[in-house]
């Protein structure tokens, strides 16, 4: 044993919608760094896709970190406010807010519709849990991240500059990161970063109930996309590793209010993914 602290190691972090997926390999790494991260999401029992609260944290546990499991409905705005008031009370502190939450299953009805063909549910659904629900936290979390000079991440994606999905699914991210760019330009004066970043193509659970070929590929089409190789595609702790990447850099205060893929920064910061590489989608 060197006898050197986990770079992260009395931190508190948060990850919404950390049951499985994006969330879930964040919530891991951020824990395998020593923090102790508050999960969230409404999955207290197993449903059609695995993956609970309880169980991210556990494995947050078994990384070396504190995972603290917390059942909520981003939706629920008293909620959400009383997971930042449990935190003030028992920590004093909040250090990386990482807003992640989003309704994968039911955005995977819609995708490669044209407008037209997408209900207005789809939009509600879209930017309740996809936007709403990132302004929500990070107002909740503001006073606690500016006491700790912390560090906001809101997971969007390069379909706020390019076709990505169906309409609803890019104006959402184009919302996102303008949100990002106001709440930097509101915490000016302050040492809190506020961030988007931006995944390639993740292999998530729900993605892994695409099966191998012949070949040994799973090939996923996305309309009006393409095809690709999911064997090639980033993990969830890819992702993990950008956030911990910022978090623990002095200097990240210089990237406020900008989008980064996870690629660039892992060429900027030196990581890869578990196996070695660093995934490019594009």
């Amino acid at each position: 044993m060197s006898g050197i602290p986990d770079p992260l190691t009395g931190k508190i972090a948060v990850v919404t919608g950390a049951s499985r997926g994006i969330g879930k390999g964040i919530a891991l790494e951020l824990g395998a760094a020593g923090a102790t991260v508050y999960v969230t999401g409404r999955s207290d029992t197993p449903g059609r896709l695995p993956g609970t609260v309880g169980e991210t944290a556990a494995a947050i546990d078994a990384a070396g970190g504190t995972g603290v499991p917390f059942v909520c409905d981003h939706r629920d705005d008293d909620a959400v406010q009383r997971l930042f008031q449990q935190i003030r009370e028992q920590h004093g502190r909040l250090d990386v807010l990482v807003n992640n939450v989003y309704n994968s299953p039911a955005a995977a009805r819609w995708l490669g519709k044209p407008f037209w063909e997408v209900p207005p549910k789809a939009w509600d659904e879209t930017f309740d849990i996809g936007v709403r629900s990132h302004y929500v936290a990070s107002a909740f979390a503001a006073a606690l991240l500016i006491e700790s000079d912390g560090l906001i991440v809101n997971i969007s994606s390069p379909g706020a500059i390019r076709y990505m999905h169906n309409a609803v699914y890019g104006v959402a991210k184009t919302a996102l990161d303008r949100l990002t760019a106001d709440m930097a330009h509101n915490l000016a004066g302050t040492e809190v970063t506020v961030v988007s970043l931006w995944p390639g193509i993740v292999d998530t659970e729900l993605l892994q109930l695409v099966p191998a070929d012949a070949q040994g590929q799973r090939l996923v089409t996305l309309p009006g996309e393409g095809t690709f190789d999911l064997t090639q595609a980033e993990t969830p702790r890819f992702s993990g590793r950008a956030v911990v990447a910022l978090a623990t850099d002095p200097g990240r205060h210089t990237r406020t209010g900008s989008a980064w893929r996870v690629a660039d920064l892992a060429t900027a910061y030196n990581f890869t993914d578990l196996d070695g590489r660093v995934p490019r989608a594009d």
